[in-house]
């Protein structure tokens, strides 16, 4: 593997991470919020480092586990709802995070909400690793300390700037379909056509743009999000 086959996929990983990791980084902030000080930066390093073992094992997982035959089809069509998703701004609702009141319960808040929330990143992040795992773990190392503490930065500047939602959507959209095409049963055909691979990466592409921006569009308007520390 060259070094472009390598960083390419890297940088692909952590922007899909930062894009999607918006509500676990709120989920941080929700989950200390009631301790102070130390205690609360304590809480938020080992919630975070928990978070990003369970994470790293997850992905691992899953990259194994899309090697069975037909569920590399199967989250390729996940994650095209999952870029839609992103689109249209669905999320879940901060009231449900319980903040803890002892050191404790706020690590294991963080650490059990962050696994309920992170399924998307984990598919994103099997599917664009292409089943390498050093990718994994390296991207999940440099995009979730930048969630954590970035976050209200980076929240102001999906607030600000929306069209970097579409290109996190837009990149969802070709990772699943080089995920559908990547398919073993029908990988070959699109190996012997590979105008088709290109055709279903913009099908797919514009698809999701398209239907996240019309249901945006009728969507009545949402507070923006708050910042995981503030």
């Amino acid at each position: 593997m060259g070094f472009t086959d390598f960083i390419l996929p890297l940088l692909n990983i952590v922007f899909l991470d930062l894009i999607l990791a918006g509500d676990n980084a709120i989920v941080i902030g929700l989950a200390a919020r009631n301790l102070r000080g130390g205690t609360q930066k304590k809480a938020i390093l080992l919630g975070t480092g928990g978070a990003v073992l369970l994470r790293i094992v997850a992905t691992i997982l899953v990259v194994w586990l899309l090697k069975v035959p037909w569920l590399l089809l199967i989250g390729g069509l996940l994650l095209i709802f999952i870029a839609y998703k992103l689109l249209t701004g669905e999320s879940h609702e901060d009231e449900e995070i319980k903040a803890g009141k002892t050191l404790w319960s706020a690590v294991r808040t963080i650490i059990v909400a962050d696994a309920a929330m992170g399924l998307d990143n984990v598919i994103a992040i099997a599917g664009a690793s292409g089943h390498n795992i050093v990718l994994v773990v390296i991207g999940l190392l440099i995009s979730v300390p930048i969630v954590v503490w970035g976050s209200t930065l980076f929240i102001k500047l999906i607030n600000r700037y929306p069209w970097i939602i579409y290109i996190g959507s837009a990149v969802l959209g070709y990772t699943a379909s080089t995920m559908i095409a990547g398919e073993q049963r029908i990988e070959p055909f699109f190996g012997d056509h590979p105008l088709l691979r290109v055709l279903l990466a913009l099908v797919i592409i514009a698809g999701i743009l398209a239907a996240g921006h019309w249901r945006r569009s009728h969507a009545p308007k949402k507070a923006p999000h708050r910042g995981a520390l503030g």
